[in-house]
């Protein structure tokens, strides 16, 4: 499957589809409650952390945000940082600052008919077949989950939770959005550790489907490139971006053509 990449141009003057048959896809993560100049395109890719500390208010900020741009389909997933989404942290009383009432709040909204009208689409571990403006149908599973790291939503904490979380993912998917990058792609921290998990990275080698993987969490991470994939004798390329714009990095595009 052919794929463009660009993670360099004028915001007010992208680069052109090559024709009219390529989906474009925009990629964004961490904005943390930040609004941020997005480039037109068929469909937006936001890959978690949509609030700064995980409140109600800011992710309403978020969400009243994205339900403006002109993008026709908006596929979200959570990360660590947006604990008002992360149903099980409403009852544990070790999470301080939580109010049990932004949680109510957040994932009635977040699901609500006015943000499904906009063309949001909320994915919590679960999948979904989307249409893009030139009629191609694509796949997609998102899941905001990652591994622990201090107090945080979503987080698994050994590698028997990290195996079962990954394996949720249908074998069908071609478009992949986790908030965690695999191990080894896009995830060297400042501190010059690979900070991915190695469970996804496993589980991605068995995704002969997946020619898309969105991600963030790492904000030094943030890129794309395209890596081929083996499973036995078969061999597919998956586009990797860890899309983190909290350091003032552009959104990165991605024009991609079924075959």
């Amino acid at each position: 499957m052919p794929a463009v990449i660009h993670t360099s141009y004028d915001i007010e003057n992208p680069p052109p589809r090559l024709d009219p048959s390529w989906t474009r896809f925009v990629c964004i993560s961490d904005t943390h409650s930040t609004i941020t100049a997005v480039p037109p395109g068929d469909v937006l890719l936001h890959g978690g952390d949509l609030s700064s500390w995980g409140t109600y208010k800011q992710l309403r900020k978020t969400l009243d945000w994205l339900m403006t741009l002109p993008h026709e389909l908006k596929v979200i997933i959570a990360g660590n940082h947006d604990h008002c989404l992360d149903l099980e942290l409403k009852s544990q009383s070790w999470f301080g600052g939580l109010d049990p009432e932004d949680v109510d709040q957040a994932l009635s909204f977040v699901r609500s008919d006015d943000v499904k009208a906009s063309g949001l689409v909320y994915l919590d571990h679960e999948s979904t077949a989307i249409t893009s403006s030139n009629g191609v149908q694509w796949t997609v599973y998102g899941s905001p989950a990652a591994p622990v790291y201090v107090e945080g939503a979503f987080q698994y904490f050994d590698r028997k939770e990290a195996k079962e979380e990954w394996a949720r993912i249908p074998d069908n998917v071609e478009i992949l959005m986790t908030h965690t990058p695999p191990h080894g792609i896009l995830d060297l921290s400042k501190r010059g550790k690979q900070a991915g998990c190695r469970e996804l990275m496993s589980k991605l080698q068995s995704l002969e489907n997946c020619r898309l993987h969105v991600f963030g969490h790492i904000h030094e991470g943030f890129g794309a490139e395209i890596r081929e994939m083996k499973k036995g004798e078969n061999k597919w390329e998956t586009v990797f971006v860890n899309a983190a714009v909290a350091m003032g990095n552009l959104p990165i595009i991605i024009d991609m053509k079924k075959d």
